[in-house]
């Protein structure tokens, strides 16, 4: 099992466990998600950080 599924299956853990019940939790469950899916690309050395803050380039 690769670091990305594991800090996704993290971040969804903490978030069943760090608040639980209606629509709220399942956006707080999502968004932990995507971070820990973030963190597990960013470990597994498939992204590097730089990627959210570099400018798309833009040749005419």
């Amino acid at each position: 099992m690769s670091n990305s599924v594991v800090g996704l299956i993290a971040g969804m853990a903490l978030g069943f466990a760090g608040y639980f019940g209606g629509f709220a939790a399942f956006l707080l469950v999502a968004a932990l998600g995507a971070v820990g899916f973030v963190a597990g690309r960013l470990l597994d050395g498939d992204m590097e950080l730089g990627d959210f803050f570099r400018g798309r380039d833009r040749r005419r």
